[in-house]
């Protein structure tokens, strides 16, 4: 399929996230590398989709899902948020990350090589390209382009082969991207969180903590955002913590043990539960360090 279509589906809701998946983790680096591989026509794998119900599963974001069979993305999610990030212009709505990781790319039309907007070295210099604005403007962006270039007196002739270069990276969005699909009446949640856990387990992909709260979420879909929301509250108090750490908070509360193993046989009502005992906890124990320490930020944490 295109990768112009797939972000098509993304729109409609025909493609998504399921609630079980962690949010967006690339750097600019990762973002910068891929659209270079693409321009390369180099391969950059393909994606899995879990094909299901819409009124069935849960998903991430506020947009809604299409109605009938829908595609949710098992592996693949980083790729075509970024690709979506840079070829829109703004996130998908299923995001949660910082978007500043794919937001001001730009293209040399000289070098050929992508690198993020710096206003010193790229400011006023016609070679670098914004890809989310030719992206988005298709064909009449590239035609705009190419006629200020040749304007360029500096330029001259060379605006035939930056032509040339500008049409490689709108190409781009015509790459084919192989999908590979779990589907059948057999594949349910418990078999796809496996399957997803599975696949995301080699490499840096998941943390054992994502891969734990895939789990969690799969019988208790509000598990990441009621607890992003306490790490929010508690970052508003001074104190920056992760869900990693606050997920071995409730295992070591419920199981005495901080190893995100020993959650895995505990039910959605006892995680909950463990949730609420431990930021209690937590809340009690950070009273105390400010009021009798006097301390209200984490810098002396180790």
């Amino acid at each position: 399929m295109k990768i112009s279509t797939i972000l098509d589906y993304i729109d409609n809701g025909h493609i998504a996230l399921p609630e079980f998946q962690r949010g967006y983790v690339w750097n600019r680096d990762q973002v910068r590398r891929l659209f270079l591989s693409l321009y390369q026509r180099h391969p950059i794998g393909g994606l899995l989709v879990w094909v299901t119900e819409s009124r069935t599963v849960s998903h991430r974001g506020e947009g809604s899902l299409a109605p009938g069979v829908v595609k949710l993305l098992l592996d693949g999610q980083q790729r075509m948020t970024s690709l979506y990030g840079v070829a829109r212009g703004n996130p998908p709505s299923f995001f949660d990350g910082n978007e500043q990781a794919f937001t001001g790319l730009r293209f040399n039309l000289d070098i050929e090589t992508f690198e993020f907007y710096q206003p010193v070295k790229m400011r006023g210099d016609p070679l670098w390209i914004d890809v989310s604005a030719l992206i988005s403007k298709g064909q009449a962006g590239h035609e705009m382009l190419v006629e200020e270039l040749a304007q360029n007196l500096e330029i001259g002739t060379k605006a035939v082969k930056y032509s040339v270069r500008i049409s490689r990276v709108l190409g781009i969005m015509d790459i084919e991207l192989h999908i590979e699909e779990v589907s059948g009446k057999d594949k349910n949640l418990d078999v796809v969180i496996d399957i997803f856990n599975r696949v995301n387990s080699g490499g840096t992909k998941l943390s054992k903590g994502d891969l734990a709260l895939a789990k969690i979420c799969a019988d208790w879909p509000d598990a990441r955002e009621k607890m992003k929301a306490k790490l929010k509250d508690w970052e508003g108090q001074g104190y920056s913590f992760n869900l990693d750490w606050l997920l071995r908070s409730v295992s070591t509360v419920l199981t005495g043990e901080a190893k995100f193993q020993y959650l895995h046989d505990r039910s959605a009502d006892e995680i909950q539960d463990g949730l609420k005992r431990a930021t209690k906890f937590i809340g009690d124990l950070l009273n105390i360090i400010g009021a009798r320490l006097g301390l209200d930020h984490d810098r002396v944490f180790f």
